[in-house]
């Protein structure tokens, strides 16, 4: 494992990232809960979808199937038509197979251990991260899509060894930056910074938060 960075740099970052989330949060149904079931629900919705494609299935489904037990006994066809439009379809068949063993193993209840959970149909190392740092107020860290270019921007990740290098490396980083006892606004926070400032294709860097200790905003005063 490569070395930690700095922690006094990485308080700022934290610091900085937490302020503006905390002033600028996206207003996501999602968010006004804390419910393991339905934090799950959305992110496992949100695997490979947008976020404004999910907003509508979501209030929806939740509706249709409030709780683990409602979407257990339901009919597979009703859950997959209750789905329908929204793609990925195995994501269904995988929600309710967890719902499932949740109603059956856990009395209906979402486990809040990472290595039980990431046993549960569907559900990998970033999906069980969200809902256990979210939901639970575990100190887990994430790496999605958005993190994973804030993370690689912010602090210059150059790596060897192909893509599994490299997402290793992020793991690391964020286990470091990840902040003890707020790691869910943390892990919302990095999220919708990579998906509204420090995007893919346009950057508004003058708009960031933590700009100041951006390596790649270092490596552009130099060109």
């Amino acid at each position: 494992m490569r070395s930690a960075p700095d922690k006094a740099r990485v308080r700022v970052f934290q610091r900085r990232l937490l302020a503006w989330y905390r002033a600028n949060a996206r207003k996501l149904p999602w968010r006004r809960t804390r419910d393991p079931y339905r934090i799950l629900v959305s992110e496992i919705m949100l695997q490979q979808t947008q976020v404004d494609r999910v907003k509508g299935f979501y209030r929806r489904f939740v509706r249709q199937y409030p709780s683990f037990e409602h979407l257990a006994a339901a009919d597979e066809p009703q859950v997959r038509e209750a789905w329908d439009g929204l793609g990925y379809y195995a994501r269904a068949r995988n929600l309710q197979r967890t719902a499932r063993l949740v109603v059956d193993q856990h009395a209906g209840r979402l486990p809040d251990d990472a290595q039980v959970i990431r046993q549960l149909p569907g559900i990998g190392r970033y999906t069980a991260g969200a809902v256990l740092s979210i939901a639970y107020g575990k100190d887990e860290p994430i790496v999605d899509t958005n993190a994973a270019r804030v993370l690689t921007r912010w602090f210059g990740v150059r790596t060897r060894g192909g893509a599994g290098a490299r997402q290793r490396r992020l793991w690391e980083l964020a286990t470091h930056v990840t902040p003890r006892g707020v790691a869910g606004d943390f892990n919302q926070a990095i999220m919708d910074l990579g998906a509204t400032i420090c995007r893919a294709q346009i950057k508004l860097c003058g708009e960031c938060p933590v700009r100041a200790g951006c390596a790649s905003m270092s490596l552009a005063g130099k060109t």
